[in-house]
């Protein structure tokens, strides 16, 4: 594909989408104007912007640690000390996000544990200010629910989900930051899914790329079935790990519907206790297009054995898929 790299995600997107391409065509609606938009970020991205960085901050036993001052955190951007412009608690900043949920037939058994237990997240993490989409995925990807705080409108969308054959992974990780590129906020990717990729037309790295450039925060929760533990191929587990980790997220394994809970119970509790933290970046010391955050706790809190995590950095220029 050739052309403006926004055109070639479009595409991408529309192929990766069929049959549901309804979901596509209404955002072609504006289109002009969306490109315009997205025209305009990327320039924002070259020029100095404000960048924003959600911390969790975990103590030796991995719970998120709260009440932090701006005080206490160092922030660096290729090595270099920025200065934090803005610094919030427990950031009341919106919501919106992508639940992911692998339906393919690895998983047909463990299925409706999975939408159980979605549902009770849904209940637990949404305010009105907040938003969920609902996206299955096996041999393909569709978008069951639009970006709604309607706890109704998920639920009948969690009704609809039926079991597929492969494993479009990638594909779903894609899309999905895909439709938080335009969102406010906070931005999250929550996967349910066995770790296999077997039907993604875009590769790992396009995935990761895409949810960099859309500053998501992605967690995983890995379903273990134990009867194929044994031999199941761990090449997506680890991949789900990498965006994590780049990500600022985390990852889970469950192999029950009280692990299921419990790793839904702790992604609520670190969404809401994340820090923002934002700066202005001052001279460029790279000519990579890709800038990398560090952040630390410094002061007696550096003395605390506290763990942060956040996104790996972020890209100054669109990258082309």
């Amino acid at each position: 594909m050739t052309g403006h790299p926004y055109m070639k995600s479009a595409l991408l997107a529309m192929m990766l989408l069929v049959p549901h391409a309804s979901l596509w065509a209404q955002q072609d609606t504006g289109a002009s104007k969306e490109a315009g938009d997205r025209d305009s970020a990327t320039t924002l991205k070259v020029d100095v912007k404000l960048v924003n960085v959600f911390v969790t901050v975990t103590d030796e036993h991995g719970s998120p640690v709260s009440g932090l001052k701006k005080e206490e955190f160092q922030l660096r951007e290729d090595g270099k000390e920025q200065k934090i412009a803005v610094f919030e608690r427990e950031s009341a900043l919106p919501l919106s996000i992508v639940m992911a949920v692998d339906t393919s037939l690895s998983t047909r058994k463990d299925l409706p544990l999975e939408v159980a237990s979605a549902r009770r997240f849904a209940r637990t993490i949404l305010r009105p200010i907040d938003a969920l989409s609902l996206y299955q995925f096996s041999e393909t990807v569709s978008e069951l629910v639009p970006f709604t705080p309607d706890l109704r409108q998920i639920d009948r969308g969690l009704d609809r989900i039926r079991s597929g054959a492969a494993t479009a992974l990638y594909d779903a990780l894609y899309l999905g930051s895909q439709s938080l590129l335009t969102r406010k906020g906070r931005k999250v990717i929550v996967a349910i899914t066995d770790g296999g990729d077997t039907a993604s037309r875009v590769e790992y790295k396009e995935a990761l790329n895409a949810a960099q450039e859309a500053e998501a925060i992605v967690y995983s929760i890995i379903i273990v079935p134990i009867e194929a533990s044994a031999g199941r191929d761990t090449g997506g587990e680890h991949a789900l790990m990498t965006i994590a980790q780049d990500t600022g997220g985390k990852f889970y394994y469950a192999t029950s519907m009280a692990q299921l809970d419990d790793a839904f119970r702790q992604i609520s509790e670190e969404l809401r206790t994340q820090y923002l933290l934002a700066y202005y970046p001052s001279q460029r010391l790279s000519e990579s297009s890709f800038r990398r955050i560090d952040v630390q706790m410094i002061g007696p809190s550096g003395n605390l054995n506290l763990k942060t995590r956040n996104r790996a950095g972020y890209f100054t220029v669109k990258q082309s898929f």
